[in-house]
């Protein structure tokens, strides 16, 4: 694994290059812990003046709903996101950041985001709404999927982080033309 603060620079630079408008970055993430530690570094980056245009999608149900219950018991926080609320801060309510509730609205997201990062469940890409981001955005050369835990044998993540040069998702074949990132330094 890379260390935390070297996959954090590199998690930083390829969501600055989706700032600058230079594709989509896909994160399949798990709905628990993984989703929240991500808002938290980007709310960090944002109130560092980074990454102004960024638009963050969290596509999972589970995940929003994860989302609120942490939202809902600041009391065990850590000493540093309890600093950010004295100050008035929410590490899971910053400009930019959408929760997707429907379907369509995923589906939507595929074809039309730009500036995005869209982070969606699963983690190692078996269900969920990422497999249709996946189906959709892969193809795209422009297209950057970072991966920030642990893919097991069999799995779909597994065959992306392989470099799998096509992979079956939904029952199509889909060519991967996306670059993959391997961010070790989030895994449990």
């Amino acid at each position: 694994h890379k260390s935390g603060e070297a996959s954090l620079a590199e998690l930083l630079e390829l969501l600055e290059s989706a700032d600058r408008g230079e594709g989509i970055v896909l994160v399949p993430a798990f709905a628990l812990g993984r989703t929240q530690d991500l808002l938290y570094h980007i709310n960090g980056w944002k109130n560092q003046g980074k990454l102004a245009r960024l638009k963050v999608y969290v596509d999972s149900p589970m995940a929003t709903k994860l989302t609120a219950v942490f939202q809902g018991n600041t009391a065990v926080y850590d000493d540093d996101a309890k600093g950010l609320l004295k100050r008035g801060d929410d590490p899971f309510d910053f400009p930019g950041l959408s929760f997707v509730s429907s379907h369509v609205e995923s589906e939507r997201l595929t074809r039309e985001a730009t500036n995005a990062v869209i982070i969606a469940s699963s983690g190692m890409c078996q269900s969920g709404r990422v497999t249709g981001h996946l189906a959709g955005l892969l193809p795209r050369p422009s297209t950057k999927v970072v991966f920030v835990g642990y893919q097991a044998p069999g799995t779909l993540g597994r065959r992306l982080v392989d470099r799998a040069p096509q992979v079956h998702i939904r029952g199509h074949l889909v060519p991967v033309r996306a670059s993959i990132h391997t961010l070790g330094g989030f895994s449990a």
